[in-house]
């Protein structure tokens, strides 16, 4: 009987298991008709048109892999992957650094830390917005508010957004402006630091900056890793910040041309819209490498405190 029983009891929390599953999948159908419909559909949409000649206009006609040999030979495409890469290459960086300044400073216990941690956060909202844009191609114009402060110390300025040795720079200062995600992701992480370690540190006769290299960034390099993925990922995808500033043309002499404002350029100006699909192909083949690179080179610096 006992066994008749137990085996009456596993038929039932398997019956039941099988319900909630059911119950389940059932709430999640609208995620993966949206999954199916909104992500994976364009993609494999964007696969195939990247083996066509399609102009938006006439069906696409199959011409294999002329797209991606295309490419090769495309200079304007390689000055879009310099200006690309030196974009996020200095930007991001920069970036974490005054996030994670602004994150200490703010984890000593200041008085309104709440309004302050909502006040540095709101540039991360805004920051890739168009007015935001258009604001800042106003600050840095040519009778904008950067030249007006210079002009009081006797200094004169200049269109720097019509220079192609400082445009770049413009849009740098931009992305770092919007440190707020990042440095509440870094506040996050330093209230999970055990305060023994300072204390113990303390009591060695360690100083605040010891404590800073010898605890603090260490355990923080979890959070640092994570970070810097999501900032690497989405500042590949950089668009609006470029595309508003120059006008939509990446000027001046194409300093200001990201990779996504070109591939905007030939698929919707241009009507290339198969070779735009293998753009966007190739800048997925980036981000995967560098995020690949990044995973296999975190085992080196990123330290987990249960670790053994």
């Amino acid at each position: 009987m006992s066994a008749l029983g137990e085996l009456g009891r596993l038929k039932s929390a398997t019956s039941v298991g099988k319900k909630q599953n059911k119950a389940a999948y059932l709430f999640l159908t609208p995620w993966f008709v949206g999954l199916a419909l909104v992500t994976i559909g364009p993609m494999i949409a964007s696969f195939a048109l990247s083996f066509t000649r399609y102009n938006l206009l006439s069906p696409p006609k199959f011409n294999g892999f002329d797209n991606y040999v295309r490419m090769w030979e495309d200079e304007r495409l390689h000055t879009a992957l310099q200006v690309t890469f030196t974009y996020v290459l200095v930007s991001v960086p920069l970036q974490l650094a005054v996030a994670l300044f602004l994150a200490i400073i703010l984890d000593r216990g200041l008085r309104g830390l709440a309004f302050y941690r909502s006040a540095f956060y709101l540039p991360s909202l805004l920051g890739a917005s168009v007015a935001i844009a258009m604001l800042w191609r106003q600050i840095f114009g040519v009778d904008g508010l950067i030249n007006q402060v210079l002009a009081w110390f006797g200094i004169e300025g200049q269109g720097w957004i019509s220079s192609p040795d400082t445009a770049l720079g413009t849009l740098m200062i931009l992305h770092v402006w919007t440190f707020g995600s990042p440095m509440i992701i870094f506040l996050a992480g330093l209230r999970q630091i055990p305060s023994m370690y300072y204390e113990a540190a303390a009591v060695d006769g360690a100083n605040r900056r010891q404590q800073l290299f010898r605890i603090t960034i260490p355990l923080l390099t979890p959070i640092i890793f994570f970070n810097a993925v999501l900032q690497l990922i989405g500042t590949f995808q950089s668009f609006t910040q470029a595309y508003i500033v120059s006008g939509g043309t990446g000027g001046p002499v194409d300093s200001t041309l990201f990779y996504t404002l070109y591939l905007y350029q030939q698929g919707f100006a241009n009507f290339n819209m198969g070779y735009a699909s293998a753009m966007a192909w190739l800048l997925l083949i980036i981000t995967a490498l560098l995020t690949v690179v990044a995973f296999w080179s975190s085992k080196f610096w990123v330290f987990y405190d249960d670790e053994n």
